[in-house]
């Protein structure tokens, strides 16, 4: 089971149809290394280049440089365009559990597998207010572990993210505890890219864009976002991850974004905070980044 709850307003209707024409080796709090000033820019195949131009601008990479020694903790920022395109990651955090972010996938594989009206309120609930009661009846529903584990796998896997070898390590699910798989801060970005282009996905992505207020930290500050949180504490420290990805509307379409923090301090409280201010620093540069759509059908 997940063992944490995780995670907005509304999408215009015009910015949903431009989507669809559109292991954690966490650092103990203070044991973050020296930010390098640089970004790393992966490409769509996720071969690591750190000496490719950014997609981003300049003035992004220049002042999350400069925020950054200020967050406190140890942080992590991907962005890549929706639709394909080049990857850009920021900061020192690169992978760890994926805690209630995964009730994304989760949630389509049991749409396309039954949508009767009982799952379509289970998905509401796992999405919107993250409950996790909700989110085990959607496992459960896929059939035992390792079947519900192969549906929720293919959605990962058919978002790309079964070709990142070079990049990293495929995202495998964890069977007997979904919520406790490992997901790449890279995979993750890389799957918000797909999500708006696959199949069967505009209910989630909708419900995306009502996350409950308790909830709207992070990309829940830029307006017409739709995203998904998850947080938890690690068994040994005791010290909070939380992590969000979600989709920004940009004048030239939407930017698959997926951010993660450890506060120092180890608190949800203020690692939530460092998510917003990350968050507002990309929200004063969205009229400079480029996005993308889906290609057509």
């Amino acid at each position: 089971m997940v063992r944490s709850n995780g995670s907005g307003s509304m999408l215009r209707a015009a910015a949903m149809v431009a989507l669809l024409t559109l292991t954690s080796c966490a650092l103990l709090p203070g044991e973050r290394p020296a930010a390098e000033p640089p970004p790393l820019v992966v490409d769509t195949a996720g071969t690591w280049r750190p000496n490719l131009a950014v997609s981003v601008p300049d003035s992004l990479a220049a002042d999350f440089t400069q925020l950054q020694p200020q967050l406190a903790g140890q942080v992590g920022m991907a962005i890549m365009p929706v639709g394909g395109g080049r990857m850009t990651i920021f900061g020192d955090w690169a992978s760890g559990i994926a805690w209630s972010t995964i009730k994304v996938p989760l949630a389509i594989a049991a749409l396309r597998h039954d949508r009767q009206e009982g799952i379509l309120h289970e998905v509401e609930a796992a999405i919107t207010w993250s409950d996790n009661a909700a989110a085990d009846a959607l496992w459960q529903s896929l059939g035992d572990g390792l079947e519900a584990a192969k549906a929720v796998q293919d959605v990962i896997d058919e978002a790309g993210d079964a070709t990142t070898g070079v990049a990293g390590p495929r995202t495998t699910l964890d069977y007997t505890s979904f919520g406790g798989t490992e997901w790449t801060l890279a995979n993750q970005a890389r799957f918000a890219s797909r999500l708006p282009c696959l199949p069967e996905t505009f209910h989630v992505t909708e419900l995306m864009t009502e996350i409950t207020p308790e909830q709207a930290w992070g990309l829940g500050v830029l307006e017409g976002t739709a995203y998904k949180g998850g947080w938890g504490p690690d068994d040994a420290t005791g010290v909070y991850t939380v992590r969000q990805f979600g989709l920004v509307p940009v004048r030239s379409g939407m930017i698959a974004v997926a951010l993660a923090a450890q506060a120092d301090s180890g608190s949800f409280d203020d690692a939530t905070t460092i998510l917003s201010r990350m968050a507002r620093l990309l929200g004063r540069h969205l009229d400079e980044v480029r996005g993308g759509s889906c290609p057509p059908l």
